[in-house]
């Protein structure tokens, strides 16, 4: 089981931005800041005070990661999409069905500022 994961950013506070407003649909928010607020080489999202997402800043970033959220409704991977388009990100897939996947996979995918495709995804089936 995955406790943590870090992603190397080429900038941290335009990662801070970023992933604080695309993020905060899914319940996550910024909890940690290495070695503090003025000053931070490491950043910790995550909810109910855990940090499970960390961002460090680095170099130019040399290879393009994809990041997976899950989510507990289709709602929520929506919610998530727009509000990345809305902090600078752009889009590398609309919300909806993914069926080559498997029949109810509905995700969303967004590029954050390091090209880094993040996606929000729900696995249940649509019941609203």
């Amino acid at each position: 089981m995955i406790d943590h994961i870090s992603i190397n950013v080429s900038n941290l506070v335009a990662a801070r931005d970023f992933y604080s407003k695309a993020l905060a649909p899914l319940g996550y928010e910024l909890i940690a800041q290495i070695p503090n607020a003025e000053a931070p080489v490491v950043i910790g999202f995550g909810e109910k005070g855990k940090p499970d997402l960390w961002f460090a800043q680095s170099g130019p970033v040399q290879h393009a990661q994809h990041i997976a959220l899950r989510t507990s409704s289709r709602k929520a991977v929506q919610a998530f999409h727009a509000a990345s388009l809305a902090a600078g990100g752009t889009d590398n897939g609309a919300p909806g069905v993914r069926p080559h996947y498997h029949p109810h996979y509905y995700g969303g995918f967004v590029l954050d500022p390091d090209g880094h495709n993040v996606e929000a995804v729900c696995h249940d089936a649509y019941l609203e």
